[in-house]
């Protein structure tokens, strides 16, 4: 389904280049089957929001199903003079055969927590990292600031409007469908539409009213072209004084004869409070009162909240810039640690510490649980457990804040759900894609079952995400050996 960049381009040697010298010096050193468990995680949500968006698992997944080297990528490794014959040997025949798990695309995720797990030769888990990172990062981004924008239109449909603006045509195509999925209604973007049936919208920019030797003409020449969905740009010249005034003109002379009524006008400039109260004043007067009225020009989540406050009267939104560039906090941020490394049927954990307390991993073979109310199904926090740690609700739960242990909270009557599922077996795929639609409504309906609190845009509540007893006590453990060093 959609656009397959893997094998339109050949992405395997899309890699940061440490990761070949490390697996160069895994196989050299005998480790290169030693079986190694990785997690990708976030540490800070975009905007200082209260939750994100777990994105781009579909085309980490065609990646993963098309990992190859080819003849022509081992020679010119070959020509770095650093990696063993055994090693580009190794390549040459490189399978994948990694066990993966990952949040669904459209699953509200916290810090702190893996969204990815990769386990297998440590070998193909390294290298996999910038891809796992680039995908998951980029699309994880844009849709949760989709959804962003979404929330603060309160109902009004939101059309991703950034095509242009894009940081690359990638950019473009896969920041539509992570727009999509966070829950904007169309896209600006033709090949989206094509390739994953995103609707594309659009109708005229200021240059189709500067073509013509008036306004009017235009609309008109418009009109007569697309009578049954006839939306017009009335900001060209001047929004009260000719631009409504042309199109009321052109909808009644041309559309409303042919049978059809108005789609629509458009503002793309100036003050879109007090411009869309009085086009709307001036077209429910002209009996247009079902005429519909888009804003654009530079919006975002704030300047949407502040616009729906002050009363405009827009029916709906296209946004570009400032969401398919996530421009106010353009970075996801996360990152892939190494957790565990498997000797026989059991795991050593792996830990990375640092002064920073926020930056010390997790370790472990984990598994993310999902606390819900049995009466009201709101979230109440994410438990990581060690992988197989059997989670009992049937019982009292008392989770604690691992960065301050003495903040306590007993959970009864509630219901866990895994936030995990496993999509790779083996290095074979028992991913099942879905429509864009169904990952849409899953994140909305996933979005609604958080506390409003959680969902504030300035300083939210924070969504808990505590660790097991156990995986605590592990890495406590850990902490304490390594600082006997």
């Amino acid at each position: 389904m959609g656009l397959d960049l893997q094998n339109e381009r050949n992405l395997t040697m899309l890699t940061d280049f440490y990761e070949l010298t490390m697996s160069n010096g895994y196989l050299e050193s005998g480790m290169g089957d030693k079986i190694g468990v990785f997690d990708m995680f976030f540490r800070k949500i975009p905007d200082g929001g209260g939750y994100a968006i777990f994105a781009g698992l579909e085309q980490l997944v065609e990646y993963m199903n098309n990992l190859r080297f080819t003849q022509e990528d081992v020679d010119y490794l070959r020509g770095k003079h650093i990696f063993s014959e055994a090693f580009l040997d190794y390549l040459l025949h490189f399978r994948f055969t990694c066990d993966v798990w990952a949040a669904k695309e459209g699953e509200p995720v916290f810090p702190g927590e893996p969204v990815v797990i990769v386990r297998g030769p440590v070998i193909q888990a390294q290298l996999v990292e910038t891809m796992v990172l680039l995908t998951v990062n980029h699309q994880s981004l844009l849709a949760t600031k989709a959804n962003r924008v979404v929330r603060a239109a309160d109902g009004r449909p939101v059309m991703e409007f950034g095509s242009r603006r894009a940081q690359s045509y990638d950019g473009a195509i896969l920041g539509a469908r992570a727009a999509y999925i966070g829950g904007c209604a169309a896209t600006a973007c033709t090949i989206a539409d094509r390739d994953y049936h995103i609707p594309a919208t659009g109708t005229m920019a200021h240059s189709w009213v500067q073509m013509f030797d008036s306004e009017y003409e235009a609309f008109k020449t418009y009109a007569e072209i697309y009578p049954d969905s006839c939306t017009l740009l009335v900001d060209t010249y001047n929004v009260i004084k000719s631009g409504i005034p042309n199109a009321i003109k052109v909808f009644n002379e041309v559309v409303i004869p042919r049978g059809y009524r108005p789609a629509g006008i458009r503002i793309d400039s100036g003050d879109i409070a007090y411009l869309s109260k009085k086009a709307r004043k001036m077209l429910d007067e002209a009996g247009l009162t079902d005429c519909k009225i888009v804003a654009s020009n530079s919006l975002d989540e704030y300047i949407i909240r502040d616009l729906i406050t002050q009363g405009a009267k827009v029916d709906s939104f296209g946004v570009g810039e400032n969401l398919i560039t996530s421009k106010s906090d353009p970075v996801f941020g996360g990152v892939y640690k190494l957790v565990a490394i498997q000797e026989g049927e059991h795991y050593i954990p792996k830990i990375k510490i640092s002064e920073t307390v926020e930056k010390i991993t997790n370790p472990g073979f984990k598994q993310v649980w999902r606390f819900f109310d049995k009466d009201t199904h709101q979230a109440i926090a994410d438990y990581v457990t060690e992988y197989g740690e059997e989670v009992d609700t049937s019982k009292p739960i008392t989770i604690f804040d691992p960065n301050a242990t003495w903040k306590k909270q007993t959970l009864e009557n509630v219901y866990a759900v895994p936030v995990l599922e496993q999509v790779f077996a083996g290095g074979k795929s028992l991913y099942t894609p879905l429509s864009l639609q169904q990952l849409q409504n899953y994140c909305l309906e996933q979005v609604d079952h958080l506390w409003e609190e959680v969902k504030r845009f300035e300083n939210p509540h924070r969504y808990y995400v505590d660790l097991s007893p156990r995986l605590w006590q592990m890495k406590r453990d850990l902490l304490e050996k390594i600082n006997t060093f």
